[in-house]
């Protein structure tokens, strides 16, 4: 049995817990053990799914101690004889693979989901961090090549040391099901409109305000549009003070945080997501799956794209350039929307195939370590 830490960091409902649940998922649990050390302010750890699939869940102190943090980690990690830290925190990694290298941890994955943009504060810190996030591991991966390339360098992506294990979804259970359109729009009152969508948390990444701009424009030459938003975050006041401003209360409709989000995706027209940077964004793959055109910003890498459904418009266009975008790509997707889930997984997103092959790695690893499994 293979015993792998996975460290979380904060655990909230996103992309990176929905990554690796889908390897847990999937992956062979008769041979391989996660165990996932999460902040202690993580919002969304699925502790009973974990538990029941045969991992365990420990807390720790939130990286805002970090001397706290790397010691309760520390503990962890000696008290339990792991073969693997896999860490998914991308720059901040270089704190768990120091501590899983004075652990004696034998096998150290840094994994690079995300990248950053020169408008955002936290940028300056990612780039003190990257040159470090090197450092102390034995294997480098990450859910893309841009992402690989940003984090670890052009030299050690190009010389074959960075492993890319793709942004993974369950295609299936994100199928297009015209009952379950019917049956969300009806209870939501969306019948007869056109339904503009985004799921993420509300953080300037995100580029929310932008967001609304778009959506302004759109109703202007819509007034049938509503926007539906499912999240939370530190800019939820501000946008509702620009949604107030605008006059757009009436056809915005705040959904919070939630896990049922199949449906929305049955229940949008477009998806859209106008992000400052990203990494392999799991939502733009789930409403692929769903049949539905995604319009992303040029700061989100195209290898994201999984058939004919992924615009990408660059932020300086403008909000009335991006609406126009966004009507014309519902428009072209009105008759016959069907699920792309053949061509999700045939792209090299499904979770059964790069479940499997993450577990080769991880053996892989271990034996040229020289640590018995």
């Amino acid at each position: 049995m293979v015993k792998v830490a996975v460290i979380m960091g904060k655990m909230d409902s996103g992309g990176k817990k929905n990554l690796v649940m889908e390897y847990f998922r999937h992956i062979n649990r008769d041979e391989v053990q996660f165990d996932f050390i999460c902040d202690a302010d993580s919002k969304a750890v699925p502790e009973d799914e974990i538990k029941a699939l045969g991992g365990q869940v420990f807390y720790i102190r939130p990286y805002q101690h970090i001397f706290k943090n790397m010691k309760d980690l520390y503990a962890i990690l000696k008290a339990n004889d792991y073969d693997v830290v896999h860490a998914y925190n991308s720059t901040m990694n270089v704190f768990s693979m120091c501590v899983a290298k004075k652990a004696k941890v034998p096998v150290r994955i840094s994994e690079s989901l995300s990248m950053a943009h020169k408008g955002e504060f936290k940028t300056v810190i990612k780039q003190m961090l990257k040159p470090m996030s090197k450092l102390f591991a034995t294997h480098l991966t990450a859910c893309g090549e841009d992402c690989g390339r940003w984090q670890f360098g052009k030299k050690a992506f190009n010389s074959g040391k960075v492993a890319i294990f793709k942004t993974v979804i369950n295609a299936e259970a994100n199928a297009f099901d015209p009952e379950l359109r019917q049956v969300t729009r009806q209870e939501y009152g969306l019948d007869g409109k056109i339904v503009i969508g985004h799921i993420g948390r509300f953080v300037p990444q995100k580029n929310p305000l932008f967001l609304i701009d778009i959506f302004n424009e759109i109703h202007k030459l819509n007034n049938d549009a509503v926007l539906l938003l499912i999240g939370t975050g530190e800019e939820e006041n501000k946008i509702l003070r620009k949604i107030e401003n605008l006059n757009l209360g009436n056809y915005v409709k705040f959904l919070g945080g939630r896990e049922d989000i199949v449906q929305f995706y049955n229940a949008m027209d477009a998806f859209v997501l106008p992000s400052l940077y990203e990494g392999l964004p799991v939502v733009g793959l789930e409403a692929q799956s769903c049949g539905l055109p995604v319009i992303f910003s040029t700061e989100v890498t195209r290898e994201v794209s999984a058939g004919g459904l992924s615009y990408f418009l660059d932020l300086n266009a403008g909000a009335k350039a991006w609406a126009k975008e966004i009507l014309a790509a519902i428009e072209s997707n009105k008759e016959g929307r069907r699920s792309y889930v053949k061509e999700v997984s045939v792209n090299g997103f499904d979770s059964d195939s790069e479940a499997k092959r993450l577990q080769r790695y991880y053996y892989d690893a271990i034996d040229r370590s020289g640590a018995s499994k």
